[in-house]
């Protein structure tokens, strides 16, 4: 059942977040603040709450360091999940630099943006390599689109140049799959048609989605994270874009239907389900900051 007024007043909160910590990004992005990089996933662990989103992380462990987090893609609301789980800038198309409002968010979140025309893959792969040099992590989304959010689309390869780059100490890249699945809502498992309320997708309008979204109870989205790996253990940027397909496909599936992945891919023991997988947690990050008196 959707609840307007709660719709209403999580806008006004989402709002006046942002428009907050805007400034405030933007001093630490321009002076190249260690603050530049914590602020964002801050802020993502705050919009989840706001936007009433449960994430239950399960899996590996995040790698350490540098490197390309792979994902399934469903919904601009996958941004928060994963900017929530790691400190780390995505890597979008160049049309999102200007769209109005989350082109300025993702700018400040040091997002890469890339063309997908071949004269322009060398020099963005540099770029690209150079952010991983640094111990940047980059979150990619290699289906090119979003969907529906009940399958995942086919990975492009050619999303994939970068791994095959050597870091300066002469390692490799390292690439993590990482699967997303929104799986419940109000605690009652979310079929084929609900899920149309999280995914955003296709020719939709995002102001009338995010509005319906925000009317929702709290919706539970489920990530499972696969280990990294390196282009020298796969054997082919090809063959690395398969196994990280089929490796998000598996997690993805296991999600909504509710299945064990096995030892392959338990729970850390020290975390619980629901952690935030190498998180601080936000009332320790809150303190941190003291940006708020």
């Amino acid at each position: 059942m959707s609840c307007y007024p709660c719709a209403a007043i999580r806008l006004l909160i989402y709002a006046l977040l942002t428009l907050s910590l805007l400034p405030v990004q933007m001093v630490a992005v321009a002076f190249r603040l260690k603050l530049a990089g914590d602020l964002p996933r801050f802020y993502h662990g705050l919009c989840l709450k706001i936007m009433h989103i449960d994430v239950k992380y399960s899996g590996a462990s995040l790698m350490e360091g540098g490197g390309i987090i792979v994902a399934n893609h469903a919904s601009y609301l996958d941004i928060p999940v994963l900017g929530a789980m790691t400190k780390g800038s995505f890597i979008a198309k160049k049309e999102v630099a200007s769209w109005p409002v989350i082109g300025l968010l993702a700018k400040l979140q040091r997002c890469t943006f890339i063309e997908r025309r071949p004269v322009r893959a060398r020099e963005q792969t540099i770029e690209i390599s150079q952010r991983l040099a640094s111990g940047h992590k980059l979150i990619l989304f290699p289906e090119g689109t979003s969907n529906d959010g009940n399958r995942v689309l086919p990975f492009k390869s050619t999303l994939f140049a970068v791994a095959e780059s050597v870091l300066p100490d002469g390692s490799q890249v390292k690439v993590q799959p990482v699967s997303i699945a929104a799986t419940r809502l109000d605690g009652a498992t979310m079929g084929r048609d609900l899920r149309a309320f999280y995914s955003w997708y296709g020719d939709m309008d995002l102001a009338p989605h995010l509005w319906q979204f925000l009317a929702l109870g709290k919706v539970t989205v489920e990530v499972v994270v696969h280990p990294p790996m390196t282009l020298a253990q796969v054997g082919s940027r090809k063959e690395m874009a398969r196994i990280c397909e089929s490796l998000v496909v598996q997690g993805h599936q296991a999600a909504l239907t509710g299945a064990n992945l096995g030892a392959g891919v338990s729970l850390p023991e020290t975390k619980r389900p629901g952690d935030l997988i190498g998180c601080t947690p936000l009332a320790v990050v809150f303190e941190d900051f003291r940006l708020f008196g």
